[in-house]
């Protein structure tokens, strides 16, 4: 803006030195010979006035011309401001319109042109994310319902019948345990909303042994996988050593592992990889599950997106796991990004090895 600033100045300026040196030019070379004839044929009435007073006639056309060029660049100048101002309103009401200038503010134009254009594309952004969050309140306050129904009805039955028995007594109570674990996950589903709105991530950044965590990760998630007999394979060197935040990087992971083992076929394997790449570890997450269609794969890191979007799903949780897994992960100055075709999901995350 700053150089588009000095070149406008330098554009108009140079438009004026020019016109007073043409107007100079003319009226020395055409009005001095025509003087010249009129004074060698007449001598009386205005033209003897324009004789006896010649210097000073020049000096006021010299000065009128001058003003009146001045006057009109300036005016022009204005002009420009007035438009400028115009399209920097535009920009602040969102208009959907691209702005136009003269050919003199082209650059300027298209500097704010693609302003607006940004703009507007993170303003629909942020809308399309808000109408997912608002639709996702509206899903979780459902589920919320449907458990805790089912917990109150079969508590009241316990409470109610004298006689049951201690079989059906059993069968409730851990419907009931059932129920409520999963209003816990819902509840907690609100809180990640929430905290995902409030928090700004920062890294304390350590080193860290990256197989331990992985083993260890892996390790937590067994139950999970026993109920759909998965096997996860860990290929790595033993010992990686990275430097990370090591609490949000183990959120990544844990999003990750969690993501494969909901979204792989019962009986399958989840494989995990680690390798050095360049200046930095590429590490690979695969599992065998439904292949995700491309439309769906390019909105999987948006904030409250859900590739099931069924209420009612278990696999299904508040769709932030993978957008904050993405933003950890540029945070420091990585990459994430995921694949799916013939029945494989993949998602690569590379981590710079930070010195």
């Amino acid at each position: 803006m700053k150089n588009f600033t000095r070149n406008l100045f330098f554009n108009i300026f140079g438009k004026l030195i020019l016109t007073v040196t043409i107007f100079s030019v003319m009226l020395v070379v055409i009005g001095y010979p025509i003087y010249d004839v009129i004074k060698g044929t007449t001598s009386y009435g205005i033209f003897k006035f324009i004789d006896d007073n010649k210097n000073l006639i020049a000096s006021v056309i010299w000065i009128v011309g001058i003003i009146i060029i001045l006057a009109w660049y300036w005016i022009k100048t204005i002009s420009y401001i007035v438009i400028v101002a115009e399209a920097s309103n535009s920009i602040i009401n969102s208009n959907e319109e691209l702005i136009h200038f003269p050919t003199v503010l082209k650059q300027m134009e298209d500097q704010m042109n693609n302003i607006k254009v940004d703009m507007l594309r993170k303003e629909q952004v942020a809308k399309e994310a808000e109408q997912r969050k608002n639709d996702l309140v509206v899903y979780l306050a459902h589920d919320l319902k449907t458990p805790l129904t089912s917990v109150i009805g079969y508590l009241t039955l316990l409470r109610d019948e004298g006689q049951i028995s201690e079989e059906l007594r059993e069968k409730y109570l851990n419907i009931s345990l059932e129920k409520a674990e999963r209003l816990e996950d819902l509840i907690n589903e609100f809180f990640e909303i929430t905290r995902f709105n409030l928090s700004n991530l920062i890294l304390e950044l350590s080193r860290v042994n990256l197989t331990r965590m992985l083993e260890q990760i892996t390790y937590e998630f067994r139950p999970m996988m026993a109920t759909k007999n998965l096997q996860c394979i860990l290929n790595m060197a033993p010992d990686v050593i990275i430097k990370c935040d090591v609490k949000k990087m183990e959120r990544v992971f844990d999003n990750l592992i969690r993501n494969a083992i909901n979204y792989s076929f019962e009986n399958s394997i989840i494989k995990i990889t680690a390798a050095q790449d360049g200046d930095g570890l590429k590490l690979k997450f695969h599992n065998q599950g439904n292949t995700i269609p491309e439309e769906k794969l390019n909105h999987i890191f948006q904030q409250f997106y859900r590739l099931d979007a069924a209420r009612n799903s278990k696999t299904g949780g508040a769709g932030l796991g993978l957008a904050i897994a993405k933003e950890i992960v540029e945070l420091h100055k990585g990459t994430i990004t995921a694949y799916s075709e013939n029945e494989v999901i993949e998602f690569e995350v590379f981590i710079p090895i930070i010195s």
